[in-house]
């Protein structure tokens, strides 16, 4: 990418998502391949008087980790991880790796016992960022491995990325603010409807969301966004769902998940690849087997999947449920060390319902 390109990615992440302010402890995330654009948003938090730190993570340490670490090192939650969660005031996360499938034949039992050990700084974060006294980002910065993941050319990624992002616009802020608006007025029409059912090929689903609130997703905290959220009273899913995508966590894919709910609890999981380790994100801890968030995509700039959740989730015409942690600025109070978020297409036969009636049909709100 040119360095006009990363200049305006940077400003719009700053400006825009993060609102960096001077004076905030910015830590800036990103592995090695992604160093251009943690270079220049960092170059930039200092001309926005911002105190920016970075973290950078050399390819491979996830894969000798995983693979080396004893138990005792899995579940180890050193110092500077709880001053992590506790002390930013912003965070940016640049996604982006050299190798999608590093993880993929590390034993889900190790990838679980490290992400339980840290349940508690998940926890917390979310805590953070629901009362405002943390704001974070997270984007894509593009990649040959990413790239490659998405069946296409390093360049048409590229665009890809600037176009779910808005990039390509002479003000993309001016239409990130636009886009907020819209979802606004459909948030206006949702919170009258106390109970949700979808139903699609081998879906019928139904989750009760009264009292709970309903979250404009419009670039502050992802990075492309475009999803309107909530969390569901997390005793209230009763029924079945197919999930059209496959189920990506940590760059592990679950083919064709089928799970079926009974008092808000998943009693049945089933993959047509990835059972094992679906199961063993399930068998987490208590909360994994809840749902924790449903969500609609209305970013109708992604229409493709890519196996990368920041851009498949955020697909107009989608619905998308997170099993796992409750984001508690919608009111949820399910914890968990997961937050797995899965999307199930309904643009060519999908239906939602709201207190039953048809309020979304293959893929566009019939409500405004």
């Amino acid at each position: 990418m040119v360095e006009q390109a990363l200049s305006k990615f940077a400003r719009v992440l700053l400006q825009y998502s993060l609102q960096l302010k001077k004076g905030d402890l910015f830590i800036i995330y990103g592995e090695s391949v992604s160093t251009p654009l943690v270079v220049e948003a960092y170059r930039q938090a200092l001309g926005l008087g911002a105190h920016p730190h970075v973290r950078i993570k050399p390819n491979g340490l996830d894969e000798i980790y995983f693979k080396e670490a004893s138990s005792a090192q899995l579940t180890f939650v050193s110092e500077f991880e709880r001053l992590e969660a506790e002390r930013p005031d912003s965070m940016l996360y640049i996604w982006g790796t050299e190798n999608t499938r590093a993880l993929e034949n590390i034993s889900p039992k190790r990838i679980s016992l490290s992400d339980g050990a840290r349940r508690e700084l998940f926890t917390r974060r979310l805590e953070r960022i629901a009362s405002g006294e943390l704001r974070w980002c997270g984007t894509q910065y593009p990649t040959q491995a990413d790239a490659q993941e998405a069946e296409m050319s390093l360049g048409e990624y590229s665009e890809f990325v600037f176009k779910s992002c808005l990039l390509h616009k002479r003000n993309p802020i001016l239409e990130w603010k636009k886009l907020s608006a819209r979802q606004e007025k459909l948030i206006e029409s949702l919170r009258k409807y106390k109970e949700i059912r979808v139903v699609a090929r081998d879906t019928d689903l139904k989750m009760s969301v009264e009292g709970r609130k309903w979250i404009n997703c419009d670039g502050k905290e992802n990075f492309p966004d475009g999803e309107i959220f909530t969390s569901p009273i997390e005793d209230s899913a009763e029924g079945t769902i197919l999930f059209t995508f496959p189920a990506v966590h940590r760059k592990r894919e679950a083919r064709e998940v089928r799970l079926r709910f009974k008092s808000g609890k998943v009693v049945e999981a089933r993959a047509a690849k990835g059972e094992d380790y679906l199961r063993s994100m399930l068998d987490m801890d208590e909360g994994a087997r809840r749902i924790g968030e449903f969500s609609f995509g209305t970013n109708y700039n992604v229409q493709r999947f890519t196996r990368n959740t920041l851009f498949d989730e955020k697909i107009g015409g989608t619905i998308h449920i997170a099993l796992g942690a409750s984001l508690p600025e919608s009111g949820g109070q399910n914890v968990s060390a997961l937050h797995w978020d899965m999307v199930c297409d309904l643009r060519q036969h999908g239906e939602v319902y709201g207190n039953g009636n048809l309020i979304h049909k293959r893929g566009k709100f019939l409500i405004q």
